[in-house]
C-alpha cells in the first residue's frame, strides 16, 4: 500500500523564534505557525486560523533563528509526525511538523537582512521582497546531515 507524507504550510510565526542545542550540537526550533483559511458560514465568508506546531533542525532552524520573529511570514514544507506519551496515567500525542524546508516571505522587514549568510539561496521575487531558502538535506531529525540549502537556480519564473 503507498503512502505519501507531505505538507506545505504558508502562515505567520505566532513568537519569536528560541534556538536550542542538542547534547549533539544539532541546532533545534520549535515554531508556531498560524494559517488562515477563508470559509463560507451561514453565507458569510469568515476567517478560520490554525495553529501549528513545527520543528526545525540544523542550519534551516540557525537561519529562522536569525532572520524570523514574531509575526513573519513563512513558508514551510515537511512531514506530518504523531508524537505519543503518558502523562498522569493518560496517554497523550500531539500532531506536529517536521519542517525540511523553509522560504522566508516578503520584504525585509525591521532591518534584517535576509540571507546574507552561507548555506542558503538569495532571490528577488516579483515583489520586490528578499527571501532566504533553507533546507534540511536528512530524512529524519538529529541522526544525519543538518545543513545545505535549496533554491537551486532556474526554478524562478521572471513574470
Amino acid at each position: 500500500m503507498a503512502s505519501f507524507n507531505r505538507v506545505i504550510l504558508v502562515g505567520n510565526l505566532t513568537r519569536d523564534v528560541e534556538l536550542k542545542y542538542t547534547a549533539g550540537n544539532t541546532a533545534v526550533t520549535e515554531i508556531g505557525l498560524a494559517v488562515n483559511d477563508r470559509v463560507k458560514k451561514n453565507n458569510e465568508w469568515v476567517d478560520e486560523t490554525t495553529f501549528v506546531d513545527i520543528t526545525l533542525w540544523g542550519r534551516t532552524a540557525e537561519v529562522a533563528s536569525e532572520y524570523l520573529s514574531k509575526g513573519s511570514s513563512v513558508l514551510i514544507e515537511g512531514r506530518l509526525k504523531l508524537d505519543s506519551w503518558e502523562k498522569d496515567g493518560q496517554k497523550r500525542s500531539k500532531l506536529h511538523v517536521i519542517g525540511e524546508r523553509m522560504q522566508m516571505l516578503g520584504g525585509r522587514g525591521g532591518g534584517a537582512e535576509g540571507g546574507r549568510s552561507g548555506g542558503g539561496a538569495r532571490s528577488s521575487g516579483s515583489t520586490g521582497g528578499d527571501r532566504y531558502s533553507a533546507a534540511s538535506h536528512s530524512d529524519s531529525e538529529p541522526s544525519g546531515s543538518y545543513g545545505g540549502a535549496s533554491g537551486g537556480g532556474g526554478d524562478d519564473v521572471p513574470f
